[in-house]
């Protein structure tokens, strides 16, 4: 009861915002008020196999199936979100997010006979200084809504390369080539693997992690990202 009660005076003197308006949240709102969680940028790209995220993906490496929850515009209201999960401890914003995809690829069907879901690891010195794997969250929801186990020690990155940020396409591929390492491989054999990671750019960190999970034998792999990048 007293819990009950200290919960319900913090709520009144720190009430829960939207993420993304900043307003109030209602009793019934999570992390994003009903009002911007409707205006979200969806791709709808699970009711299409050959969509933007596939298309990015493809010729890169062999990809099952891929897609994105949302575009991602530099500078929008929307990308703010990323900004907050990635760098202000917003992992809440992953969850939520990964959960809300969760609900309607379950109703697509599109990753019915994944196996396992591979957030994509960050190496351990930037891990320990953020405190956390944003993809991670993401894939937790994910993992949640969609009766899929996740697996985090799957595959590891070995190398601490330097931000993607403000990097054309062939330095991006430079900066990630080999940068990971299947861990066990034994655990991996044989199965259909969903990558998880927060925006796709290029594709270059997916296509490094992919294209080493892929030397396993009998791997299947497939993708999903919280969002696209809209390129100039």
């Amino acid at each position: 009861m007293w819990r009950t009660i200290w919960n319900d005076l913090l709520l009144l003197l720190f009430p829960e915002t939207c993420a993304v308006c900043g307003n109030k949240l209602m009793e019934s709102e999570k992390v994003i008020c009903l009002h911007c969680l409707y205006k979200l940028p969806r791709t709808d790209f699970h009711k299409d196999r050959d969509n933007q995220t596939e298309l990015r993906l493809r010729g890169k490496f062999p990809v099952e199936a891929a897609t994105s929850l949302i575009y991602f515009n530099k500078g929008s209201d929307f990308s703010h979100l990323i900004h907050l999960l990635k760098y202000k401890n917003r992992k809440d914003i992953g969850e939520f997010l990964g959960r809300q995809a969760g609900m309607e690829l379950k109703q697509n069907g599109i990753f019915t006979d994944v196996d396992c879901i591979i957030p994509i690891p960050l190496h351990k010195k930037k891990e320990q200084k953020r405190g956390y794997n944003q993809a991670e969250w993401i894939a937790k929801g994910l993992s949640e809504t969609l009766n899929i186990p996740l697996e985090t020690q799957g595959v590891k990155r070995i190398k601490s390369n330097k931000t993607q940020t403000r990097k054309s396409a062939i330095e991006r591929w430079l900066n990630v080539k080999e940068i990971f390492k299947v861990a066990n491989a034994s655990t991996l054999r044989h199965k259909h693997i969903l990558i998880v990671d927060d925006v796709l750019t290029t594709g270059a960190t997916i296509e490094s992690c992919a294209t080493t999970l892929l030397e396993v034998e009998g791997v299947k792999v497939s993708v999903f990202t919280l969002g696209l990048a809209i390129l100039a």
